[in-house]
């Protein structure tokens, strides 16, 4: 700023504007809406992946962490809502994912065995001696007799063609996973009047000879881990002499 007089003698001021500020920045609300759709994907990715790897046991002890349940009184702690976060935490351990990973497996052998059955009207025949169930020990597939086809020739360790083709329809199928397997073997009630009754050896037998048949078809020795015969000990039916009691189960371990 400069002063002087004038010829009227008033003074005279003279403002020079310093240089003009710089114009605002524009067009970075982009990133920051870009930042938060990034971070909305990888939560959804997220919780695709939690859906798919957890039980409903599991899912539901996240959605209570989350969302919690408990009233919480004056004076409280609040250990009750720590204690459930616990939980949920405690709940998404490696071994509940082996055991989400299991389930997808077996789901892929019995797929595999239903879908085998649509090739043809004599491979779903077959398939009716296959009854599949899960439980805490592994996926339990059972061979059957039926009543009008058996799968060993009568009283006898002796497989009949249906078993030997079932064989090697099991052996495809599991081929699909890795797990080792264990062969249990049960039969029919037999006359308490006969001398020697043939339930534990026949049971043993026909286990042992299934597990030679999965061996001729390709399946890996070493993957058997036990092979047993169980006799008369645990019937389907209540009638001990019915054919249905006679049934090798393979189990595809966890």
């Amino acid at each position: 700023m400069a002063a002087g007089k004038g010829s009227s003698g008033a003074t005279i001021i003279i403002k020079r504007g310093g240089l003009a500020p710089e114009a605002a920045h524009h067009g970075g609300a982009w990133k920051v809406a870009y930042a938060d759709f990034v971070t909305a994907m990888m939560a959804f990715f997220l919780l695709m992946w939690l859906l798919n790897a957890t039980t409903e046991a599991q899912r539901q002890g996240l959605a209570e962490y989350f969302n919690p349940t408990i009233v919480h009184r004056p004076g409280a702690s609040g250990e009750g809502v720590e204690q459930g976060a616990r939980q949920a935490v405690q709940q998404l351990t490696p071994d509940s994912f082996k055991q989400a990973d299991f389930e997808r497996l077996a789901q892929q052998v019995q797929d595999h065995l239903t879908g085998t059955g649509a090739e043809s009207m004599q491979m779903a025949n077959l398939l009716r001696h296959v009854v599949t169930r899960m439980t805490d020990e592994g996926l339990v597939i059972e061979l059957t007799d039926l009543a009008e086809q058996p799968l060993f020739v009568e009283d006898t360790s002796q497989p009949q063609p249906a078993l030997r083709e079932l064989s090697a329809i099991l052996t495809r199928a599991l081929g699909h996973v890795r797990n080792d397997i264990a062969l249990s073997g049960y039969v029919r009630g037999y006359p308490e009047m006969l001398v020697a009754s043939p339930v534990w050896a026949l049971s043993d037998a026909r286990a042992h000879e299934v597990r030679k048949l999965l061996e001729r078809s390709g399946l890996d020795p070493q993957r058997v881990q036990r092979v047993s015969g169980h006799a008369d000990r645990r019937l389907r039916s209540t009638n001990p002499m019915d054919p249905a009691n006679n049934r090798i189960e393979l189990i595809l371990l966890r």
